[in-house]
């Protein structure tokens, strides 16, 4: 008798449930698995090819990340196709069901923002980052502001326009916007998160400056970090 891959359609193949009716535990049956919701984040702006997204996640092996992936396909979170000519080149995202996602992830991450034990100096994608300013955006800071503002991280663009007490972050061209910030994510997050004076990374070659420095200064201040919790010591 010839042996049998068995696969739950459903969710995914070798996936171990929790067989709970409740919500939480079927939501972790779907995204519990280590890197799954990671992998999910870094599609949130838009498809990338498997080799970009295991750039972005430096931690993850090539196996556990096409192993995630086709978890999340199986569930139904993420699709994957061919782009068409010349770039002829396959790519994953997700599907409608998948950014659905995305409010999850950043209450996720604010909540996680509060611990006495988070580092923001720690690596982080340029997805990652422009969630980021999403979830963090405070809108009475940004009050009557109106501004297009431009990154260059790494070989990828990305765009963030701020108006009527809104931010919109995006892939996208940086030409012509008010200000561009050019440099590593971990820069950008030392100036917004991390109170390292603008000048302080220019000096060291971190980051480069283009347009409205007095944006710049007033952009660092529209994202506070929540106040951490109290933990026993």
């Amino acid at each position: 008798m010839k042996s049998q891959k068995i696969t739950d359609s459903q969710h995914g193949p070798s996936r171990r449930r929790y067989d709970d009716a409740c919500g939480t535990a079927h939501a972790l049956d779907l995204v519990g698995e280590r890197w799954a919701l990671l992998v999910m984040r870094e599609l949130m702006l838009g498809p990338k090819r498997f080799g970009d997204i295991r750039a972005d996640l430096p931690g993850i092996s090539a196996n556990v990340l096409t192993q995630r992936l086709e978890g999340l396909e199986a569930s139904g979170l993420v699709v994957r196709r061919r782009l068409p000519p010349p770039a002829s080149t396959q790519v994953y995202e997700l599907t409608d069901w998948g950014h659905e996602a995305e409010p999850i992830v950043q209450a996720l991450g604010r909540w996680a923002a509060r611990s006495p034990a988070h580092d923001p100096t720690l690596p982080l994608s340029g997805t990652s980052l422009m969630l980021s300013f999403r979830t963090m955006f405070d809108a009475a800071r940004a009050e009557g502001m109106t501004a297009r503002i431009g990154f260059r991280i790494g070989a990828e663009t990305y765009v963030a326009q701020i108006g009527g007490g809104r931010i919109e972050t995006a892939r996208g061209d940086p030409a012509g916007a008010d200000l561009v910030l050019a440099g590593p994510a971990t820069a950008i997050a030392g100036l917004v998160y991390g109170g390292v004076p603008l000048a302080a990374l220019e000096a060291e070659g971190a980051l480069e400056v283009e347009g409205d420095r007095a944006l710049a200064a007033r952009f660092a201040t529209l994202f506070p970090l929540p106040l951490k919790a109290d933990v026993p010591a």
